[in-house]
């Protein structure tokens, strides 16, 4: 009897260990077919193998969170967003880093331990993520890689995400930050009047629309500069050719994307169908900011590469009015009146050219130039969405990372 006890719970850790390994190859092999099926690696981007790698993994995590999420054993995007967040950069001793909060908002400040012989510039910096996924944590080292090579005091938003905290509790929150930061930047180091905002895809699109809200402000310092990381600008038409020639990039397709945006704002996913083809939108609304949003103001060069333009719409109205806060200066402050852009501060846009948000820097790009506002325009030949966070993530980082870090860090030197 005494023998017999440790044979039966030999046999039965070897079963659970099978069962293990079986679901553990099952879900390995659902990924990649996953990824194969519904994805395409373009030959001009960088280090494509490595992309296919990252995809894979996240097509694993998503899907194991949504398996746990369906049976009630974790939240919605509880994975991927502790996935983000949990390994730590390593310690550097030549930064000083401090978490407080503004306005009852979590902050964290960066800056060099090393004196500096005046006040520094100041960079209020906001994540991306769509307002669903994203943390001061998950920006740890984007966040010192900036403070430290450009030697400036970064303050990092971390604004609370949907769908617990609903759309527009991210942007208000990011304003709040923002307005006490510009009243109190003296205390903190910081010259006033060198208060850039900055941000990345989702991040993009708040600083965009808080210098818009804040350009006439004469209770605040000036915003310097406004920095732009291949934002989303506009949720008006989702063919554009960068949104066609992307469609299927593995890290953030159109679909996703759209996904994703409906999620925020609390919208039905079964709409993205009809926004692909062009039946979201009602015609008189698009031809209205046809001037501003058409492929024929991209550039001829990023139109060539598999782009057909959409048909003709013919929505249904009902549909249309449930995403009209989707054409509000908040998620679309590429549709801002003239008036709204003219007297922006200077501006710096990053794009990717494998990037289905490619074309919203673009036509922004050409908006605030017409509107007579200084533009410096960065483009990452090989670059894909969000490869600027991945900058020192060992081997996940991709070359482009740092030379896209590097075009930020150059021209922050430059104010």
């Amino acid at each position: 009897m005494p023998g017999i006890l440790p044979a039966l719970m030999r046999r039965l850790v070897n079963k659970v260990a099978g069962i293990v390994l079986a679901a553990c190859f099952l879900w390995l092999a659902w990924a990649l077919y996953y990824h194969f099926s519904t994805s395409k690696v373009p030959p001009g981007v960088c280090q494509p193998l490595k992309v296919q790698f990252l995809h894979i993994v996240l097509v694993m995590l998503f899907g194991l969170n949504y398996v746990l999420w369906k049976i009630g054993l974790c939240p919605w995007l509880a994975i991927p967003r502790f996935a983000f967040d949990v390994i730590p950069p390593s310690d550097d001793p030549t930064i000083s880093i401090k978490n407080e909060f503004f306005e009852g908002v979590p902050v964290r400040i960066y800056q060099l331990k090393e004196p500096s012989a005046g006040m520094r510039r100041g960079i209020m910096f906001f994540h991306g993520g769509c307002g669903l996924f994203g943390s001061i944590d998950a920006y740890e080292r984007f966040c010192r890689y900036i403070a430290k090579e450009s030697d400036s005091v970064l303050v990092s938003v971390g604004y609370c995400l949907a769908p617990e905290s609903p759309y527009p509790t991210q942007f208000n929150q990011c304003h709040d930050a923002t307005v006490h930061f510009m009243k109190n930047s003296e205390n903190y180091g910081v010259d006033p009047a060198r208060i850039i905002l900055c941000g990345d895809s989702f991040g993009g699109l708040v600083t965009a629309y808080l210098c818009q809200e804040l350009k006439n402000r004469t209770d605040l310092p000036k915003v310097h500069a406004q920095m732009l990381l291949y934002p989303f600008l506009q949720a008006l038409d989702c063919n554009l050719p960068s949104y066609q020639q992307n469609s299927l990039f593995p890290l953030i397709s159109r679909k996703n994307l759209l996904k994703f945006a409906a999620q925020y704002l609390d919208q039905s996913t079964s709409m993205i169908d009809m926004a692909i083809s062009g039946n979201l939108i009602p015609q008189s609304i698009q031809m209205k900011y046809k001037g501003w949003v058409h492929s024929d103001n991209i550039p001829y060069e990023f139109r060539i590469r598999n782009h057909n333009p959409a048909p003709p719409a013919s929505p249904k109205d009902n549909l249309f009015n449930l995403l009209y806060e989707a054409l509000d200066r908040k998620i679309s402050p590429l549709l801002a009146d003239d008036s709204f852009l003219q007297g922006l501060p200077e501006t710096f846009i990053l794009t990717c050219e494998y990037d289905v948000l490619r074309d919203d820097g673009l036509l922004y790009k050409k908006r605030l130039e017409d509107n007579g506002v200084p533009v410096s325009w960065y483009h990452l030949e090989d670059g894909f969405h969000a490869i600027t966070v991945l900058i020192n993530h060992w081997f996940i980082t991709f070359t482009s990372s740092k030379t896209g870090m590097d075009g930020i860090v150059n021209y922050v030197k430059g104010l």
